[in-house]
């Protein structure tokens, strides 16, 4: 029998939508942007090439924020840079903030599900360390005394704000649709992943990285203080500070099994240090009893291993990196015996 040409689909067959302004309008619901007028915010938003032009930097010149927009034309190539909002991405950010001597800078990647963050004085804020920001003012503001949710690989500040509060963090694997699971059953007031992704009661069960910047740029016009001040604030109210890294290792496939083999074994002691808990739902999680943690586990996106530490002090989450690199090259060492 001969083949039959595919039938053409009907015109009207398929219904096209422009969601912006719905979307906008949803955003004006969430987000206090009466906050950002009152306190007179001055703004810079960064899409980086991508599709979050037209929306992060509309979204606040409709409410009446004075906001400077910057790379909003589309660069298929991201001026090859990548679409990252790293620090190494945002220097051209950096530089418009302290130029128009802005209050915050917020930038959102390629396709605007993660959010990036400049200080005041040009400094890039650490994700890990915005999600407990924002978890804390959400909680403070909206009166929501709730949990909140964190990918295994995120701090563990957003523990200790919500013992603040007497409540809890829900902890997931690594993929923000377990968080998404979690906002769907209202379950949480907010939930989070260190590589910059967040979400809120009340909106998509996705990261919105066009979101999280709004939300940012509220709580700094309603603290009235700067982001690097604020942080100092919460490590005094929750009793310490909590300072994560994040290490990736370019490993050759025999060392990865190697390392994933090491790491099925029991552990009582992990680099000198008493373990009090491990944790294998995504890779394994060792925590110390000083409340320090690290977190060896396979990317499921790149050919790489990645080691999470957390510790009171950058240096010692530094030291932690620097001791399980060490020891995860030791698989070299043996294989080549």
């Amino acid at each position: 029998m001969g083949s039959r040409a595919p039938a053409k689909a009907n015109d009207n067959s398929i219904k096209k939508i422009d969601p912006r302004d719905s979307y906008l309008e949803r955003l004006g619901q969430l987000v206090n942007f009466k906050a950002m007028r009152d306190a007179k915010l001055s703004v810079v938003t960064d899409a980086l090439h991508g599709c979050g032009a037209g929306y992060l930097d509309r979204a606040l010149a409709s409410q009446g924020v004075t906001v400077q927009a910057m790379r909003t034309e589309r660069d298929v190539l991201f001026e090859g840079s990548g679409p990252d909002v790293s620090e190494e991405n945002l220097r051209p950010l950096r530089e418009a903030v302290l130029a128009k001597k802005a209050v915050v800078g917020l930038a959102t990647d390629g396709d605007a599900d993660r959010f990036g963050i400049l200080d005041s004085d040009g400094s890039w804020v650490q994700p890990n360390h915005i999600l407990a920001l924002l978890y804390d003012y959400l909680v403070e503001t909206r009166a929501w005394k709730m949990p909140a949710a964190r990918s295994v690989a995120t701090s563990h500040l957003m523990d200790a704000v919500a013992r603040h509060y007497g409540t809890k963090v829900f902890q997931t694997p690594v993929g923000f649709k377990y968080i998404g699971e979690l906002i769907q059953q209202d379950k949480i007031a907010m939930g989070g992943e260190e590589s910059a992704g967040m979400t809120m009661r009340g909106h998509v069960p996705e990261k919105d990285g066009i979101l999280a910047c709004l939300l940012v740029a509220e709580m700094v016009a309603a603290r009235r203080a700067p982001l690097g001040e604020q942080l100092k604030t919460l490590f005094k109210r929750v009793g310490g500070e909590f300072w994560p890294l994040r290490t990736n290792l370019h490993l050759p496939e025999e060392i990865k099994l190697k390392t994933v083999g090491r790491l099925k074994s029991d552990f009582s002691n992990f680099l000198g240090r008493r373990v009090k808990s491990l944790d294998r739902a995504d890779g394994l999680k060792f925590e110390f009893g000083d409340g320090s943690w690290v977190l060896l586990r396979l990317s499921g996106t790149e050919p790489l291993l990645r080691i999470y530490t957390e510790a009171a002090t950058l240096k010692e989450s530094s030291a932690i990196a620097s001791e399980t690199k060490s020891w995860v090259m030791d698989a070299a060492q043996e294989a080549k015996a």
